[in-house]
């Protein structure tokens, strides 16, 4: 029997692919620790586990991380304490080792060259195999988290200078890897050589900052420079940059598009696109893949907004507000005594009676992975009256789980890799089904692929290194 949820937040969080982390680095400006305060509110999405800052004050580094989400970990007295012109932070959903605290980020050592603190958003596909070694050498960690395994690889590099030992350890890794580390008052910016996870580079007066996201650009009122290249280490040191040598540049590019899809906020740019263009483009074409008859276009809200804009000034069917959603949910631990088979969708959405009372509709999501939210969305959708449902997604079957930093399903789990796209269509009793092709979605960001689309066609670009050795399990994907 499945384990419940122990929370109605847990119980939600579990119905969808969540976003893994999200990372900041400020250095060369006053109260750095505000500016990435502020950064990490914007990258919230990416992770709503927990949080943590570490600032650096004249050589001597300070952390505060705690479970939770980011107003709940900081306030201005723990801000007050956070002093210096350098400083990262992380934001984290917990796939490796659970919710425990010594498993938030960022991970601070006392290192022979300065204080030594690393953010990471990604998976290594091959932590466990490096982890191993290192243990048969005599190496203890202090946490479940594969980004420790990076502090390890530096530590126990034989280059003389820091960065030798930055670029030695990289070397050693296989997967996705957005790090930003710190050692003293100097960043390394780090982005994997196939660019799975998005880093952009920006400017905050004389100093500089390095985020997940522009959105975490944006709040702060830092100028965006560009994106860090796949492959690229930057060093970062007050208002001075030096780009060192690029990690094998010769390796195929592969951003994941589920960035585009789902997990980026559609204010930010990823990868070059806006994520709300890109979304709206993937409208448009499912629009044309799957016409349909119908007097309104409803979006899941938030992620499916935009598709749903996009099918709408495709079809020429006006968009409206048909479902709204509670942005309130999960702040509450209360185990509900008697939950029917929808709560957490009756929770999270509620319907606009008047919208879809007699009514046609077009249902636009972005992704449909477990199907459990969207079948109970159908149920909420037919109580309002509406006369015929129409499911639309924004992107092609996810088949096949995700080993490069998102925490999805096993495959077992997903339900387009058990089902038809008839028998799905008769699982959630909708009208008609129509997924955005493969083709269609690539084809509609094209200038900047190719793309990562493992979880749609089964192709991974990166070895699985610990599932091929039997080191993990499918179900045991690991990231940050």
């Amino acid at each position: 029997m499945k384990k419940k949820p122990a929370s109605i937040r847990a119980h939600l969080l579990e119905e969808s692919p969540r976003d893994e982390c999200g990372v900041v680095g400020v250095t060369g400006t006053d109260q750095a620790a505000e500016m990435v305060f502020l950064a990490l509110y914007a990258l919230q999405h990416r992770g709503q586990e927990s949080a943590g800052i570490c600032a650096v004050d004249q050589g001597e580094a300070r952390l505060h991380k705690r479970l939770g989400l980011v107003a709940e970990v900081f306030n201005a007295n723990v801000l007050d304490s956070l002093p210096g012109t350098t400083a990262l932070g992380h934001v984290r959903y917990s796939t490796a080792g659970g919710g425990q605290l010594a498993n938030a980020q960022p991970i601070m050592v006392q290192y022979a060259q300065g204080d030594l603190a690393i953010a990471h958003n990604g998976n290594l596909t091959n932590a466990h195999d490096i982890r191993k070694r290192l243990v048969q050498e005599g190496a203890i960690f202090q946490t479940d988290s594969d980004s420790e395994v990076v502090i390890h690889l530096i530590a126990r590099s034989r280059h003389e200078t820091i960065e030798g030992q930055i670029d030695d350890a990289l070397t050693y890794l296989e997967g996705a890897f957005s790090l930003i580390i710190s050692v003293g008052e100097t960043l390394y910016a780090v982005r994997d050589p196939r660019g799975f996870r998005p880093l952009v580079l920006g400017r905050k007066g004389e100093g500089f900052v390095v985020a997940s996201e522009t959105c975490a650009l944006d709040i702060i009122g830092a100028e965006f420079v560009r994106d860090i290249d796949p492959g690229e280490v930057l060093k970062l040191h007050g208002s001075e940059i030096e780009a060192l040598r690029k990690l094998a540049p010769a390796i195929r590019q592969a951003p994941c598009i589920f960035e585009l899809v789902y997990f980026a906020r559609p204010d930010s740019n990823v990868f070059g696109p806006s994520v709300d263009r890109a979304r709206r483009a993937f409208g448009r074409q499912l629009a044309r893949e799957h016409p349909v008859e119908a007097d309104a276009v409803l979006a899941v809200p938030d992620s499916a907004n935009s598709a749903a804009l996009g099918f709408s000034e495709e079809s020429g069917i006006p968009f409206e507000l048909g479902l709204l959603r509670n942005h309130y949910v999960g702040r509450t631990f209360i185990r509900p005594s008697q939950a029917d088979r929808d709560f957490s969708a009756r929770v999270k959405y509620a319907p606009v009676r008047g919208v879809l009372e007699g009514k046609r509709v077009v249902v636009v999501d972005d992704s449909l992975v477990r199907g459990t939210t969207s079948g109970s969305l159908v149920n909420i959708i037919r109580e309002a009256g509406a006369s015929e449902i129409h499911l639309r997604i924004g992107s092609p079957p996810v088949r096949f789980p995700c080993f490069y930093g998102i925490d999805m399903p096993t495959k077992e789990e997903l339900m387009a890799n058990r089902l038809s796209i008839p028998e799905i269509k008769e699982h959630l009793r909708v009208d008609s089904l129509g997924y955005l092709s493969l083709e269609g979605m690539e084809g509609a960001v094209k200038e900047a692929g190719p793309f990562c689309n493992a979880c749609f066609s089964g192709e991974y670009p990166a070895p699985l290194v610990d599932l091929d050795k039997g080191l993990i399990k499918p179900g045991d994907v690991k990231c940050c």
